[in-house]
């Protein structure tokens, strides 16, 4: 006899599959499903996002942080996710791409405590810098902002961390996105930025930092 497939690993799958987006196989439906309850167990303790209801958190959260992770150019090894808060869409990119090296930047100490009890109970190796993204010295082959407070300051603190020749990745809306680019500043190109399948405005922008600028 074989196991029944977990509903909510089902309904993300089918999440997917509206987006247009192949489905997970079967370890990472697991893993994911073991996100979305160790997710719900905290949001019951504390403030971990807006989004508390399961169909909201797979459909945003979820589904836009694995498009996220599928849409990132290929040869990134290092990635921050800049101000992770509940650890999206870094958790969903070291799920999905193993061969990214993801750090997450959380200064709130109970999200970073969360991260890290998620970072343990997936068995990713994933680092969590319990601080200020902007005190990092290292630079990134990628850097990911999604919701971060004060979105321009953080896109500019952002783009020095990202080495030359690497991606900036900012999940906005198509109406903020124009002031986050000039944030971003003159040093980065940015490809083509469709909407997010069943979006209005939300849409992942790919910039690419210039090879001769300066560290």
């Amino acid at each position: 006899m074989t196991d029944s497939p977990n509903p909510a690993a089902s309904r993300l799958n089918a999440l997917l599959a509206e987006s247009s987006q192949p489905p997970l196989d079967a370890a990472q439906s697991q893993h994911f499903a073991t996100l979305l309850s160790l997710f719900l167990r905290w949001s019951a303790r504390i403030n971990l996002s807006a989004i508390r209801d399961e169909e909201g958190i797979l459909s945003r959260h979820f589904v836009e942080s694995i498009a996220c992770a599928r849409a990132l150019p290929a040869g990134i090894s290092t990635l921050l996710d800049f101000g992770s808060g509940a650890g999206f869409p870094g958790l969903p990119i070291a799920l999905c791409r193993s061969e990214i090296a993801v750090t997450l930047a959380e200064s709130q100490g109970k999200k970073a405590a969360y991260l890290r009890e998620a970072v343990r109970v997936l068995g990713v190796t994933t680092l969590v810098h319990s601080g200020r993204a902007e005190d990092l010295t290292a630079n990134f082959d990628c850097v990911t902002l999604r919701a971060v407070d004060k979105m321009d300051r953080a896109v500019q603190a952002a783009a020095k961390l990202v080495r030359p020749g690497g991606w900036l990745a900012l999940m906005t809306t198509a109406a903020a996105l124009p002031a986050l680019q000039s944030s971003a500043g003159a040093d980065f190109s940015w490809t083509a930025a469709p909407l997010f399948p069943g979006s209005d405005d939300r849409l992942l922008a790919l910039g690419k930092r210039a090879l001769n600028s300066p560290s």
